[in-house]
């Protein structure tokens, strides 16, 4: 199953009101795991950088000037998200609403709402009355988040996977599988040596003599030599 984590950082709020992308990052994960395949890119938003959007992502409106309009980047990113991968962000509706937004602009069918899944509603519904922004779940999963001194889209798409797979329960999956195949593994060990040690032989020595004699008239190839661990046998009468 391929799913792709992302995130994005924006001039603010609201795309109607002017407000544009000026970051995005996916992780692509596979069975929940990631693959080492990203996509990443600041965008330019053609537009000036509100104090308080970059007091949160740090990124001026003189560091995004020479960088790709969303135009230039948006193929890219639909070919990297493919048709069909669901797609995972934490308070999805957020950036879905840019991300259409933006695809649109340029011509282009956004996703669909059925591929998206919103972490911050898993989250909720898992530790309803806690703390579920993506720092208070990392807190929670003891997933080292110490280089997240700026908000940073690819970044909190790393974090996000991680947090992720423990929203869904993939490691616990996972560890509760091994652990399953493990004692299993062991019990059929267990059994298996010691069904060995019980076969243990009723015939009389009269009866092993017999069956001895019935084999050498079988041949030098009959299957019965291996069973009896081709031992000397007594020559045929």
């Amino acid at each position: 199953m391929r799913e792709i984590v992302f995130d994005t950082e924006t001039t603010g709020f609201d795309p109607s009101t002017g407000d544009r992308i000026v970051e995005i990052g996916c992780i692509e994960l596979l069975n929940r795991i990631p693959t080492g395949a990203t996509f990443h890119e600041y965008i330019n938003p053609e537009r000036d950088m509100p104090p308080s959007a970059e007091a949160i992502h740090g990124l001026s409106a003189e560091f995004l000037a020479d960088k790709p309009r969303f135009a230039d980047i948006a193929e890219k990113f639909l070919e990297f998200i493919g048709d069909e991968s669901k797609l995972v962000a934490h308070n999805a509706g957020f950036d879905m609403t840019f991300i259409d937004y933006e695809l649109k602009k340029c011509g282009l069918v956004p996703p669909t709402r059925d591929r998206v899944i919103d972490t911050l509603t898993l989250a909720r519904r898992k530790h309803p009355g806690g703390g579920n922004k993506l720092d208070d779940l990392c807190a929670r999963y003891g997933i080292d988040n110490s280089r997240r001194t700026k908000h940073g889209a690819l970044l909190d798409a790393e974090l996000l996977a991680e947090v992720y797979a423990e929203l869904a329960g993939g490691r616990q999956a996972n560890l509760g599988l091994v652990a399953t195949l493990r004692e299993e593994l062991s019990v059929t060990a267990t059994v298996t040596t010691s069904r060995r040690s019980e076969q243990t032989s009723h015939l009389s020595e009269g009866e092993r003599e017999a069956h001895r004699k019935l084999v050498t008239t079988l041949g030098e190839k009959a299957v019965w030599l291996d069973y009896l661990g081709k031992e000397k046998l007594p020559a045929a009468e």
